[in-house]
């Protein structure tokens, strides 16, 4: 078997005995995280937070029901009436007590921003004092319809805005499951690097024991000077500090993983690097044609856009006067008897138009229609900054994608080199065949080319999981992500 095969079945391995350890992979790592992390939770919740407050919307394009009671109402003053027989105004008491109910429908119109409403209304009235009376009031149907005629409608907004706000919840909820991802595989790495430093230490602390040993039975023949073996015995030494260093790292990078994972916090893991990944080139002009459509930061932008139209056409409207209209047509009647009260209703027909005039407001309306204006402008040269910003991280990421995918294949080979450079200085030195300092350069060049590898393979995963998350979208299936995910699954979990 070649050095490299038999460092990669050691690498990210304890060589001690762990107890109650966990072996995780890189897609294990993932899987874990977006299913038991605390941010996972959060993400969720957020979703869920979006996902309601859009049925709200869609609810309220449905009629509504509404039940409108006043159980008990009492009225005591002073009122002032005419005497017929003294021919002056005298001031008695008056007494009263009502009791009601209105049923209303109520519909809304988006287009003009009004609303259609059906009600029924019933009313007592029991008049106390001198003039004693019992009164029945009823509105047994009544159709009408509100509108402001010029004002500003607010249901043609929604209709614009809300749909977007919910299609960016639930892109959000793929970004962040993306970004889930991303922030597993660092961690994992981290941990994997922290493992694979522990492992060379070890392995080292080994290696210069051996090689002290060899070193005392060189110099009991003079084969090494005495200056060379108080470095050996320093090289063990520095070995053994190296290696508690190392292990105080693997024990953090342990813990963050397992806090990341809402593991406890003392379980042990341990980790096996994913496999060479396969050649896969992706295309720049495609990662960005998929970034605008599924990306969530340019719905947002999309989403800020409509909301500062929105606050210029309310100011706008604002500004000028306002004029709203309150038709109806119904039946009503009055009875002292409640089943008199529904008999031979008479035609109720009401149109009523109500203007508001501002004449001096010192310039506030046309005051902040020019700050909605201008905000506007700001906003959406922000939002083209911002666009051009995801572009060019878009950009830079995929390029890096596709050359980690060589660097991956120069540590290969220079792991490859490095370990073999190193066993056969080893068995020179053995021999007295090579020195200390070839044999340093090559070991420190070996656990060089380790760490090279490693980080060559978190910057490829890495930049294939950002890749992901800016474009919504699996090049390695060739599958938009956002049309595979489950939202209702995410609902009901």
């Amino acid at each position: 078997m070649r050095p490299l095969k038999i460092i990669l079945c050691t690498i990210c391995f304890f060589t001690a005995t762990l107890q109650a350890q966990l072996v995780l992979t890189l897609e294990k790592t993932i899987t874990l995280a977006a299913d038991s992390s605390l941010e996972a939770f959060r993400s969720r919740n957020m979703y869920l937070a979006d996902y309601w407050q859009y049925r709200t919307y869609k609810a309220g394009r449905l009629p509504s029901l509404t039940l409108n009671l006043t159980p008990a109402q009492y009225y005591r003053d002073i009122t002032r009436r005419y005497d017929s027989e003294t021919d002056i105004d005298v001031y008695r008491e008056q007494q009263s007590y009502y009791a009601g109910g209105n049923l209303l429908i109520t519909q809304n119109f988006d287009p003009l921003g009004g609303s259609f409403f059906v009600d029924s209304e019933l009313g007592y009235i029991r008049n106390f004092g001198d003039n004693k009376s019992t009164q029945y009031t009823t509105v047994p149907i009544r159709i009408g319809y509100r509108q402001n005629l010029i004002g500003y409608n607010p249901f043609y907004w929604e209709r614009k805005i809300e749909p977007l706000k919910f299609e960016k919840a639930k892109k959000e909820l793929l970004y962040n499951v993306e970004q889930l991802s991303e922030q597993a595989t660092a961690y994992f790495f981290a941990l994997a690097m922290a493992q694979a430093e522990y492992d060379l230490h070890k392995e080292n602390v080994a290696s210069t024991d051996t090689l002290y040993r060899t070193g005392q039975e060189r110099h009991k023949i003079a084969s090494i000077s005495q200056g060379d073996l108080l470095t050996l015995k320093l090289d063990a030494v520095n070995a053994r500090n190296s290696l508690q260093n190392a292990d105080i790292a693997l024990k953090r990078a342990m813990f963050s993983l397992a806090s990341y994972l809402n593991f406890d916090k003392n379980t042990e893991i341990r980790l096996v690097l994913p496999d060479r990944p396969r050649d896969m080139t992706i295309s720049v002009d495609e990662a960005l044609i998929y970034a605008r459509t599924n990306n969530p930061k340019f719905l947002d932008l999309q989403q800020q856009v409509l909301e500062a139209e929105q606050q210029v056409d309310k100011t706008k409207k604002e500004a000028l006067f306002n004029a709203s209209l309150n038709a109806s047509i119904g039946f009503n009647q009055v009875a002292g008897s409640l089943k008199d009260a529904y008999r031979d209703p008479l035609q109720q027909d009401i149109v009523s138009v109500s203007l508001s005039i501002p004449l001096v407001d010192w310039g506030v309306r046309k005051g902040k229609h020019n700050i909605a204006k201008n905000n506007l402008n700001v906003v959406q040269i922000s939002a083209r900054q911002e666009e051009l910003t995801v572009e060019e991280d878009i950009i830079m990421t995929v390029s890096d994608f596709n050359i980690q995918q060589d660097l991956i294949t120069s540590a290969e080979e220079a792991l490859e080199l490095a370990v073999s450079a190193y066993h056969e200085n080893k068995q020179r030195f053995m021999i007295g065949k090579a020195d200390i300092n070839s044999l340093t350069l090559s070991l420190n060049r070996q656990q060089e080319a380790q760490r090279n590898y490693i980080l060559a393979l978190q910057n490829y995963w890495l930049s294939y999981y950002k890749i992901r998350k800016l474009t919504l979208y699996d090049f390695e299936t060739g599958f938009s992500l956002s049309k595979e995910f489950d939202y209702d699954h995410q609902i009901v979990n």
